[in-house]
């Protein structure tokens, strides 16, 4: 790769490469200072964006920021690309493109048609160019709808995950987490939880007590033990009643298998899971867990900064087809987004590149004690979501994740979100609301009278 150079002001700036071009073009943030990959100041990375503006879009086809020869990753991202969806943009540079996306021809169909033609380099570079409203504009424009038991990404309305975890797996303690995200209308994306064990026999024991509560009640949702997709796989051989095969990923082959994973093994779990023939309503059957900083935090970034790692992340998801992908924007901590003004950055670029490629993309609004950031931040991110059409939030109980030990949204947060924006529930799961007599005649969610309490806890 040869180096980039442009002089501004009487001052020559010199990238030696893509790689270098790309991450000094990138907003700040910490992770990319501790790599050594940053720009010095505002007025390299203004330099940077200057040039990256005037890159073709076709340059990220044929200069690879990871070798192709080394990694899996950049093999699937350039043996897949689409050339014919490609083809409206493939003449535009990047500044071009980040115009023509906030213009009125990217319209909702003609972006759908477009991201399997968008490399994740070639939609990272053009997020470097953007402003959080530019960010939260073209967003609001993509639409990916995904279903299994309940359909998630339609037309006015935001999904949440129930997050019930809890630090010994009692399932008591679960269940009455369970209980009161559901009188809150939560839970249409998926009640997931993040087991303390990575025993398998816990993970069915966990999975065999959702599946009792979905019958019981005939709620129209989906569940998921967040277990590794080994685990999910040894699960599905002794008969579990599995939904949906949950796994981390990241952007690079290395850093996936750090996480223990290859593109093949979560083939392997992506088709289990479609044995099953579980779904109702559809069959995306995966769920995808991002990070920016994943790659990096394993020395497994090849010199890519960490936005642009987080992206080719995405490429990975794609592949599977996902009912649902996840950022968890600031779960890593204060070492690779430092505050609130790098979390809610962050949030806003994973959700805009995900759905840009293609996916039916979700965010965690959360942050580290440790981060210099607090809940006043995250109402401010949340609401920014979902002006720009995010699919799903998590939330869990007061906030406050037991288990994890991290801050996160609470069901009164998604609750007031959906009244403040007039955003509902998944249709299958909103009707289920209606059943139970949760929702009043307007719709909305009401105080629970006797007699629901009475079914609920029967």
């Amino acid at each position: 790769m040869s180096a980039y150079r442009i002089t501004l002001n009487g001052r020559t700036w010199v990238f030696e490469d893509l790689r270098a071009l790309m991450a000094c073009a990138s907003p700040r943030r910490s992770g990319d200072e501790l790599a050594g990959l940053a720009a010095q100041g505002d007025e390299q990375r203004v330099a940077a964006r200057h040039v990256l503006a005037e890159l073709p879009l076709r340059a990220f086809l044929e200069q690879p920021l990871v070798p192709y020869e080394a990694d899996e990753v950049t093999r699937l991202i350039l043996d897949t690309h689409d050339a014919a969806a490609f083809a409206p943009v493939s003449g535009m540079s990047v500044g071009q493109f980040r115009d023509w996306l906030l213009s009125y021809a990217a319209t909702t169909e003609a972006l759908a048609a477009l991201a399997p033609g968008l490399t994740p380099e070639m939609v990272a570079a053009v997020s470097k160019l953007m402003r959080n409203q530019d960010l939260i504009a073209v967003a609001a424009k993509c639409r990916v709808v995904t279903a299994f038991r309940s359909t998630i990404g339609l037309p006015g309305r935001l999904a949440c995950r129930l997050q019930p975890n809890h630090p010994t797996d009692d399932p008591l303690g679960i269940a009455a987490s369970i209980l009161d995200g559901l009188l809150f209308g939560m839970g249409d994306a998926v009640i997931g939880i993040n087991p303390a064990s990575d025993s398998v026999p816990d993970t069915i024991r966990l999975l065999q007590m959702l599946d009792e509560l979905r019958l019981r009640y005939d709620i129209p949702m989906q569940s998921c033990v967040l277990a590794h997709v080994t685990n999910s796989l040894r699960a599905i051989e002794r008969g579990a009643p599995l939904d949906l095969v949950f796994q981390s990923i990241a952007g690079s082959e290395a850093a996936n298998q750090g996480f223990g994973v290859n593109l093949a093994l979560l083939r392997e779990g992506m088709e289990a899971a479609q044995s099953l023939k579980r779904g109702t309503v559809g069959g995306n059957v995966m769920y995808f867990e991002t990070g920016q900083g994943s790659a990096l935090s394993a020395n497994a970034h090849h010199g890519v900064d960490q936005q642009t790692m987080e992206v080719r992340a995405y490429a990975v998801a794609r592949e599977f087809s996902p009912l649902l992908v996840n950022t968890v924007v600031g779960f890593i901590g204060p070492e690779y987004l430092y505050d609130s003004k790098q979390i809610i950055r962050a949030g806003l670029e994973d959700h805009c590149c995900g759905k840009l490629m293609g996916l039916p993309m979700g965010v965690d609004v959360c942050y580290t004690n440790h981060a210099e950031a607090d809940q006043d931040d995250m109402d401010t991110l949340m609401t920014l979501l979902a002006n720009a059409g995010v699919n799903f939030v998590i939330a869990v109980p007061g906030a406050d994740d037991v288990m994890l030990g991290y801050q996160s949204l609470s069901w009164h947060d998604v609750l007031g979100l959906r009244h403040l924006l007039k955003l509902r529930p998944a249709p299958e799961f909103e009707a289920w609301l209606q059943r139970m007599e949760l929702l009043d005649a307007q719709g909305r969610l009401a105080p629970p009278g006797e007699r629901v309490m009475q079914r609920m806890l029967a």
